[in-house]
């Protein structure tokens, strides 16, 4: 299932990196590259923002609230 690559941290923050959406869409016979699949995450998941700390596509998503908790 998808919502197993989200990992959390021992703060609480939750991530997913780029690597590992990909991994998961594999599985089910889906080739994208790294640049494909950042573009399909920041396009439809809105609840995500780059917390990439390095150059590169392999990028790292954290999951935040927009609302405040709202």
């Amino acid at each position: 299932m998808i919502f197993s690559i989200i990992r959390i941290e021992p703060n609480g923050r939750r991530t997913v990196t780029t690597q590992a959406f990909l991994s998961e869409l594999g599985k089910v016979n889906w080739n994208w590259s790294l640049g494909q699949a950042n573009t399909w995450i920041e396009t439809y998941v809105t609840t995500f923002k780059d917390v990439t700390d390095h150059e590169g596509k392999d990028r790292t998503f954290q999951l935040f609230n927009p609302n405040g908790g709202l």
